[in-house]
């Protein structure tokens, strides 16, 4: 790999020269800003040889660097090692920038290029912004890969489904009528939209040209008297086009999308420009007025209706049942020796294949044993997989997708003997992710207010984890989607019932061993008093946590009466779905202690 990531800087740093370029950043991102791209677009991984789903590799003519946050410290530690890209650990408070660093490489009136077909708008002005303070142009109208990466993959052609109202509760054009309400508040008439998810949600579409994302690779515009959903034709079969068309929806090209831009004008246009391409943003803005605000198309996608939240509660179930399954699976075949990380990849998923409405993955499983657990995105292949002992912990985080909702779950399973710390550890995550799963907090509470309850118990201790607590998660769409969070960093979205959001507290010792407990959480509102209305989490993940790592005294009555209480409806819902052996296991997994 170091060979190969050598010769492809060197590829990239001669094209740079024929631009009169002296560094070129880029980013994780598509033309789509998505978090998980299709392979045409990862271009990243392809020049560092990194394989996480965040961080931003930067090339000079004399040296390289690439920026990721804490989850890929250790895992893009591992795959740059031998190569020249040096890592930085992003949001760190040591860490150079990277218009820093650039300033620090560059001479005055040096040239910086990006792919403004992939950059963020939002960033992209920030960074030319601050690259002009020191005379250094950032020059956006470059994709070197087009001529540099011989074997690009092509843009997936993959035909995209309808997902039928009695599993979407809610038609297309109620939802464009609603984001265009939302629009017209800002004084906007149009609204633009290229975050994939967001589009697949808005049409009642659903494709597969981003693995385990269901989406298809599209953009939208949307206005009273027009609404374009700008596609490649061969995706489309004509049922499908039959059927958007009945809800008042044009097909077009999506290489026309840009062509677009070059004859409207005069619109005033609500978008987010931390969501789409810089190019777009620059060819809407030449001739209309942008309206830059947070998507209301992604605001309004983030609260679940009650179809939504039916379709959540049933996965739940099935998705439980083939969990209790493989833990069965695994308390067999663990003492055995027959369990290596990539057995547990191929277990899981072949069990909830079995499942109604089964349709993939949500993500690549994570199952890391002892150390590999450190790493948060560990990804075994059949190649590096581990073998499980009988001691330590084995970490676990997988999920489905299944037409009526999205499922994400991580446990860590205690295979044999542990120490005082590990045991101490996997105690304060579970009272992190108690403590949360308790809260209750007045509407417009911020997912930043809510994220110290996750942490106190470890803070206390002076323990922490450099990730954020909490995603939200599509239904039957991305596993990974916003805008609301619980994480330490300010973000201005509140949490509004009707949102689904995860609990996954973790602590990681780097080459031990590492511990994470999460659950899919529905925010409700629980009471109204003359304080206005009071939320809370509906605990909507159905598996039983492992309550032989727990030390009892750690924990506090309240906190042992909720595990409980959780075990109790783990059992009550997944029992009557479980054959008598299965049931009669669970009972004994879900007991009081």
């Amino acid at each position: 790999m170091e060979n190969t990531v050598s010769k492809r800087l060197e590829q990239l740093r001669s094209y740079m020269r024929t631009k009169n370029l002296q560094a070129f950043i880029i980013p994780s991102t598509d033309a789509h800003t998505s978090e998980y791209v299709p392979e045409h677009w990862e271009s990243r991984r392809w020049v560092s040889g990194f394989t996480g789903s965040a961080g931003t590799a930067v090339v000079t003519l004399g040296s390289a660097g690439l920026w990721t946050d804490a989850r890929y410290f250790l895992q893009a530690a591992d795959e740059l090692r031998g190569s020249e890209i040096v890592l930085f650990k992003d949001r760190l408070p040591d860490t150079v920038t990277i218009r820093s660093w650039l300033v620090s490489q560059l001479p005055e009136g040096g040239r910086v290029g990006i792919d403004g077909g992939v950059y963020p708008a939002k960033d992209a002005l920030a960074l030319q912004a601050e690259l002009g303070e020191k005379n250094i142009a950032l020059v956006p109208d470059f994709d070197p890969f087009a001529d540099v990466w011989r074997d690009r993959p092509a843009l997936p052609k993959d035909q995209v489904r309808v997902l039928p109202l009695e599993l979407a509760g809610e038609t297309p054009r109620r939802k464009i009528e609603r984001a265009l309400a939302e629009a017209e508040k800002y004084g906007a008439n149009a609204v633009w939209v290229s975050t994939l998810d967001t589009i697949a949600w808005l049409f009642n579409i659903r494709g597969s040209d981003v693995p385990y994302n269901p989406v298809a690779v599209a953009h939208a515009f949307l206005s009273r008297g027009q609404v374009i959903l700008f596609i490649d034709g061969d995706k489309v079969a004509p049922a499908v086009a039959e059927h958007l068309l009945g809800e008042g929806v044009t097909i077009a090209g999506y290489r026309e999308a840009a062509d677009f831009w070059t004859k409207a004008r005069g619109l005033q246009v609500c978008l987010d420009s931390g969501k789409l391409s810089f190019n777009l943003y620059k060819a809407i803005a030449a001739g209309n007025r942008v309206v830059d605000v947070l998507s209301v198309a992604d605001r309004l996608k983030s609260v679940k209706n009650e179809t939504e939240i039916a379709g959540f509660r049933r996965v739940m179930v099935r998705d439980g049942v083939a969990l209790v399954r493989f833990l069965m699976w695994l308390e067999k075949a663990a003492p055995a020796g027959e369990v290596t990380e990539y057995a547990v990849c191929l277990k899981l998923k072949e069990l909830r294949s079995r499942q109604e409405n089964f349709v993939g993955e949500s993500f690549h499983t994570i199952a890391g044993y002892a150390a590999n657990a450190a790493i948060n995105h560990y990804h075994p292949s059949a190649e590096s997989s581990a073998a499980a002992a009988a001691k330590g912990f084995l970490l676990v985080d997988s999920g489905g997708q299944y037409l009526d909702g999205t499922t994400d779950v991580t446990r860590t399973l205690a295979l044999g003997d542990l120490t005082d710390d590990m045991r101490q550890d996997y105690t304060l995550v579970l009272k992190g992710n108690i403590s949360l799963s308790r809260a209750i907090f007045p509407a417009g509470t911020r997912g930043s207010q809510i994220d110290v309850l996750a942490r106190k118990a470890m803070w206390e201790r002076g323990v922490n984890y450099l990730h954020g607590t909490g995603h939200g998660v599509g239904h039957f769409l991305n596993v990974h989607e916003g805008p609301h969070s619980i994480r330490p960093e300010e973000n201005p979205v509140g949490l509004q019932a009707g949102m689904v959001v995860t609990n996954e507290p973790g602590i990681y010792r780097d080459h031990r061993y590492g511990v994470r407990t999460e659950n899919m959480m529905l925010t409700r509102r629980v009471m109204a008093t003359d304080f206005g209305d009071f939320y809370g989490f509906e605990i909507l993940t159905l598996c039983p946590i492992d309550t032989t790592p727990v030390v009892k005294t750690l924990m506090t009555d309240e906190e042992t009466a909720w595990l409980n209480a959780y075990h109790q409806t783990v059992y009550e819902k997944l029992s009557p779905c479980l054959s008598g052996e299965e049931a009669a296991w669970l009972k004994n997994k879900t007991k009081a202690i």
